[in-house]
C-alpha cells in the first residue's frame, strides 16, 4: 500500500490586518506627525482617542486531504485564493492557526524569489548551505554538485555573492538545488514564471524525472496545461476553502467552466463610461454565427462573426484594429488584422463611429472556451487602446465530420484538410497472409 506522506487536517490560517484611520501613503511628515500625537495621548486621559482599525483575514480555512508517495499534486486557484499560504504552512515557513499537518520525508521548497539563500554567501556556498539544511552531509552535496551548476547554467558566477544575481538566475540556481539535493517532497510555486522560456521547459523536463523516482510534487501554477502534464491529480482552492480534489482532468474543467462567465455582445451607450479613453472608446462588441445572433449556440462546423464599433476621437489619426484570440488554457490561437481590407488601409480616420467585422470561416477551431482580446494601434506601432477579454464565448462540438472518430479531438484547432486515399495495388492472396 502506498505510504501517505503529506497529510492536513482541519487546517486554517488567520491573519489580523491593522486599517489606519486616515487612510493612503504616510509621508515622513505623517510620520513625525502621529509620533507627537502618541506621546500627547499619553497625558489625554478620559480624552477619546482614533485608534487603527483591526480585522481577520482568514488566508485558509478548515483545508483537509491526503497526498501519496510518489503523487503529483497541482493547486489551482484565483490570486488570493491562500495557494501560496498553504504552501509556506507545508513548508514550515509559517505556523497554521488551527488544524495540523503531519509530512514524512524531507522537504525542498521553491517559493518566492529569494527565499532559502543567504544574500551575503556566493552560489557555492548557497548550495552547501541548503544541502545541510536538508540534512544531507558535505559528501552528498558534493556528489552532487556539478550536476547542480551545470543545470543552473551559472558557472561563470559561482563564487560571486547571489545578492548581485538577477532574478532569472536565483530562480535557476534555486530550481537546481531544489530538485538535484533528492528530497522525497519537492514544493514549486508559480516563482518559475521569472525564468526564460527554455528553462521553464527544462524544470519540467527535470519534475517529470523527479516524479519518475517516485519523489512526491506540489505544483503551484497558473498555467492549467503544465499542470494537466505533469500532475494526475489537483486541488482546488477558493478565497481559503477547499473547493474540489481529484484528477487534474475534472478538476481543471470544472476550475475553467467557473472561472470563464461567457460574454458574446457587450453595448456601450454613454461615452462617458464606455471602455476607453481621449482617443478612441467602444461601443459596441459582439461574437455571433455567420447567420445567426450572439445568443445562439456556435458550433465548430459554423462560420462565425466578430463584430467591434468605437467612436474615434482623433481627427486624422491613421489606426489599425486587431484582436487575439485565447483558448481556455490561455494558448494564442492566431492573432488577426484587416491586412487585406484596404478601404481604410493607410488612410487617415475622421472623428466618427467605426464598424470592423472578422469573419472566422468554420470547420477551424476545436470545441471549446475562448476570449478575445481587443487592441487599436496608431501609426502601426503606438498602442491607444487594449482591452482584454472583451468577448468570451463557447463553441460546442456538433459531432459532424468526424471521420468515424467518436472521441475527444484534441488539439487547438480543428480544421477539415483535403486528403486523398488511393488504392495503389489489390492482391486478394495477402489477406491470408499472417503478419506478426
Amino acid at each position: 500500500m502506498t505510504e501517505t506522506v503529506i497529510r492536513v487536517e482541519h487546517l486554517s490560517k488567520k491573519y489580523i490586518i491593522d486599517h489606519q484611520a486616515s487612510g493612503g501613503y504616510s509621508t515622513l511628515r505623517d510620520q513625525i506627525t502621529e509620533g507627537v500625537k502618541s506621546v500627547s495621548r499619553l497625558f489625554a486621559f478620559g480624552q477619546k482617542c482614533d485608534r487603527p482599525t483591526r480585522e481577520e483575514f482568514w488566508a485558509l480555512k478548515n483545508v483537509s486531504f491526503e497526498v501519496k508517495q510518489g503523487d503529483r499534486l497541482g493547486i489551482i486557484g484565483r490570486n488570493g485564493a491562500g495557494k501560496s499560504t498553504l504552501l509556506k504552512i507545508l513548508s514550515r515557513i509559517t505556523e497554521p492557526t488551527t488544524g495540523q499537518i503531519t509530512l514524512h520525508g524531507r522537504v525542498a521548497s521553491l517559493l518566492e524569489v529569494g527565499t532559502g539563500f543567504h544574500p551575503e554567501l556566493t552560489g557555492r556556498e548557497n548550495i552547501f548551505l541548503n544541502g545541510a539544511i536538508l540534512g544531507m552531509s558535505k559528501v552528498e552535496i558534493s556528489k552532487k554538485f556539478d550536476e547542480i551548476v551545470a543545470f543552473a547554467e551559472i558557472e561563470q558566477f559561482l563564487d560571486t555573492p547571489v545578492k548581485r544575481y538577477s532574478s532569472g538566475m536565483y530562480v535557476r540556481l534555486a530550481f537546481a538545488v531544489a530538485a538535484h539535493l533528492e528530497p522525497e517532497i519537492l514544493i514549486v510555486d508559480e516563482v518559475l514564471a521569472v525564468g526564460d522560456v527554455g528553462f521553464q521547459k527544462k524544470c519540467l523536463g527535470k519534475m517529470e524525472d523527479v516524479a519518475k523516482q517516485g519523489r512526491t510534487i506540489i505544483l503551484v501554477s497558473h498555467n492549467m496545461l503544465t499542470i494537466q502534464d505533469l500532475c494526475q491529480k489537483s486541488l482546488w482552492l477558493h478565497t481559503g476553502y477547499l473547493k474540489q480534489y481529484g484528477s487534474s482532468h475534472q478538476i481543471i474543467a470544472s476550475y475553467l467552466q467557473a472561472s470563464l462567465e461567457t460574454s458574446t455582445q457587450k453595448t456601450w451607450t454613454d461615452l462617458k463610461t464606455a471602455p476607453g479613453n481621449e482617443a478612441v472608446r467602444l461601443t459596441y462588441a459582439c461574437v455571433r454565427p455567420e447567420n445567426g445572433t450572439p445568443n445562439q449556440h456556435i458550433t465548430v462546423c459554423d462560420s462565425l462573426v466578430l463584430e467591434f464599433k468605437f467612436q474615434n476621437f482623433k481627427s486624422g489619426a491613421y489606426l489599425n484594429v486587431s484582436l487575439q484570440l485565447y483558448n481556455e488554457y490561455g494558448i494564442l490561437i492566431f492573432e488577426t488584422a484587416p491586412v487585406y481590407e484596404t478601404g481604410w488601409l493607410n488612410r487617415p480616420f475622421p472623428n466618427g463611429i467605426f464598424k470592423h467585422v472578422c469573419h472566422v470561416p468554420g470547420n477551424l477551431l476545436n470545441n471549446g472556451s475562448y476570449r478575445v482580446v481587443f487592441s487599436i494601434t496608431e501609426n502601426q506601432d503606438e498602442l491607444l487602446y487594449k482591452v482584454n477579454d472583451i468577448l468570451t464565448f463557447e463553441i460546442v462540438d456538433s459531432m459532424k465530420n468526424r471521420a468515424g472518430w467518436y472521441g475527444a479531438w484534441d488539439g487547438a484547432v480543428r480544421p477539415i484538410l483535403n486528403w486523398e486515399t488511393e488504392l495503389i495495388s489489390s492482391d486478394e492472396k495477402l489477406q491470408s497472409v499472417k503478419i506478426f
